[in-house]
């Protein structure tokens, strides 16, 4: 049984080719080739390795092109993992973070007993504040902090039940005894 040939015609090849010059986006580029070269007759393997696609993203992407044209190959992804900060605000966010200490930006309601070291909870914050941006999960604050090359480190534990004041009072005294 001879296989089904996916053929578009020069008009459509020209349209593909225009768009994959004027976008900027990589993943929308990637669809645009690949659709072209199967087109052309490239085996799908060397298609795969010249865009770094997988068969079925390949087949996936030619359907919706028969499908729905030149917008079924848009990158559509946009669920909560998707980025949310640009790079150059990634950047500015370093620098924020290793500029300032969690209570120089939240005061005394930071989530930890010294305010100087940062949290989740406390990048939570910072985050909402600076860019009005929150991630559901931690794990994406997580890799935040990874991305501005913090490493993790055990908090230290706060006592509810000291009294701050009570502490620089004792404090006070010792030092001028």
């Amino acid at each position: 049984m001879p296989r089904k040939r996916f053929e578009i015609t020069k008009q459509q090849e020209k349209a593909l080719q225009r768009a994959y010059r004027q976008t900027t986006e990589a993943a929308t580029r990637t669809r645009y080739q690949a659709v072209i070269l199967y087109s052309h007759g490239y085996p799908v393997d060397e298609i795969c390795q010249i865009t770094g696609c997988h068969r079925t993203s390949l087949m996936e992407w030619c359907r919706k092109y028969r499908q729905q044209s030149m917008a079924g190959l848009r990158d559509h992804r946009g669920g909560p993992h998707r980025a949310k900060l640009s790079a150059a605000q990634v950047e500015e966010l370093r620098q924020n973070l290793t500029m300032y200490t969690p209570r120089d930006l939240l005061g005394p309601a930071t989530h930890t007993g010294s305010g100087q070291h940062w949290t989740v909870e406390d990048l939570t914050h910072a985050i909402q504040h600076w860019y009005g941006v929150t991630w559901q999960s931690r794990s994406a604050y997580h890799r935040l902090f990874a991305r501005c090359g913090f490493t993790w480190q055990r908090t230290e534990r706060v006592y509810k039940s000291r009294r701050e004041r009570a502490v620089v009072d004792f404090e006070a005294l010792i030092e001028k005894n």
